[in-house]
């Protein structure tokens, strides 16, 4: 097969990775890609939200599956051009990634088919998204309606910060994505992403992921893409799982289904597991990332057959996903000043080194400069992952190899995985 990546992050740097090792693939290519992935397969330099440049791409390389891993190909209707094309997509179309690309859309939808999930609102002016404020109870859940790559949520701890929040979303801190903010009640309990393959009729799981948003060390600070997850969540124990799939996966997909828009490729579900069971805090369109770096180093199968048994419209024939038993952590090293205003241009040392069997670093905002050196190019920069028998040892290895990485320009969280120790 002839298979086409698209994306230029961690989580495209881990797909790649997984789909070369497929007795499947006679010839990869990722567009754009980046210089970790250049070590596996050839890239071309066709930007990720240039769907009509991917999609001619695509038929130059006679592609027989299109691996779509950002959401802005997705919004840019990847899919919808590879099907007037009659290639093969793992990727929904516009239209069905809008339960990623529009989160008024996606509650509205949720709502629409008693889905469980938070209470809401959807505003378009400061004064009646502060007003609304008398209408839910501190803290305060603020988020931009469109894509902002992982940084549009806000929690406000009291009504001051949350009008601050509403004027900085609605003033165009986040362009386009900002016209429009959603205010959700707070939900209390414990969050996870449990992920599924689709093909437009159906779903069948693939697994469960934690990530860990906020900036910093004691999940303080900005919320951000995602500092490092691993896998897998003690959270999602086999009751909550079947809740999640009876209550949320499946009816979710089959909806979509009637509504006109079918859903093909991998659906990530963010849920928070309430006192009432699983609700709804966000879908993906997309795997996630920093969770598709841990869910491919512990799946133990090949994913080509997956991935275009998704894109052909028919899952039924799958065998269910097997996973190894240890534990992949995955700890993010992101700029210094990520996520407001990372430092472009240090330069990494010791990233590109063997760090043994247990190890991958998949790289995630990098640049190879003229010289052969290694730059930071982002906010995120490097997934360093590690597995174990355990938590403790997986994290353990990960940190371990940190320490051999010599960039001073960069920084980490030191406490990835805390709450699985916790529960140990």
């Amino acid at each position: 097969m002839n298979i086409l990546l698209v994306g230029s992050g961690g989580r495209e740097h881990a797909l790649a990775w997984k789909i070369a090792q497929s007795p499947l693939v006679t010839r990869l290519v990722a567009a754009p890609g980046n210089p970790g992935i250049e070590k596996l397969c050839e890239l071309r330099a066709v930007k990720a939200d240039d769907a009509e440049g991917l999609a001619a791409l695509a038929q130059e390389i006679k592609a027989d599956l299109v691996v779509v891993g950002p959401e802005l190909a997705l919004a840019a209707g990847l899919a919808d051009r590879l099907a007037a094309a009659g290639i093969p997509c793992f990727g929904p179309t516009a239209k069905a990634a809008q339960l990623e690309t529009s989160k008024a859309f996606s509650k509205a939808f949720l709502e629409r088919h008693a889905i469980p999930t938070a209470g809401y609102g959807v505003y378009e002016t400061v004064a009646d998204a502060k007003g609304a404020l008398d209408r839910f109870a501190a803290p305060y859940v603020i988020k931009a309606d469109g894509l902002a790559a992982g940084k549009g949520v806000a929690i406000s701890p009291d009504r001051q910060d949350a009008e601050a929040e509403i004027e900085r979303m609605l003033g165009g801190r986040f362009g386009a994505a900002g016209a429009r903010v959603v205010i959700e009640e707070f939900m209390d309990g414990e969050e996870g992403s449990l992920f599924a393959l689709c093909d437009g009729k159906q779903a069948v799981l693939f697994g469960g992921a934690q990530d860990h948003k906020r900036a910093f060390d004691g999940d303080l600070g900005p919320n951000t893409g995602g500092m490092g997850a691993y896998s897998p969540a003690p959270v999602f124990t086999d009751d909550l799982v079947q809740q999640a799939n009876d209550l949320i996966v499946q009816p979710t997909i089959q909806k979509m289904a009637e509504e006109g828009a079918p859903y093909r490729g991998v659906l990530y579900a963010g849920l928070m597991a309430t006192e009432d069971g699983p609700k709804v805090v966000e879908f993906n369109a997309r795997f996630g990332d920093p969770e598709c770096q841990v869910l491919m180093m512990r799946f133990a199968g090949d994913i080509v057959p997956y991935l275009l048994a998704c894109a052909r419209g028919d899952v039924s024939g799958l065998p269910p996903a097997a996973f190894k038993p240890q534990t992949v952590i995955c700890v993010v090293m992101a700029a210094k000043g990520y996520p407001d205003s990372p430092l472009e241009g240090s330069t990494i040392r010791g990233a590109d080194q063997d760090f043994g069997p247990h190890v991958q670093v998949f790289h995630a905002g990098t640049k190879r400069r003229d010289d052969g050196a290694l730059t930071a190019a982002g906010g995120r920069v490097l997934n360093v992952c590690a597995e174990g028998d355990d938590i403790a040892q997986a994290r353990e290895r990960a940190y371990e190899a940190i320490a051999k990485i010599d960039w001073p320009g960069g920084f980490n969280r030191t406490d990835i995985g805390w709450r699985a120790l916790d529960r140990e």
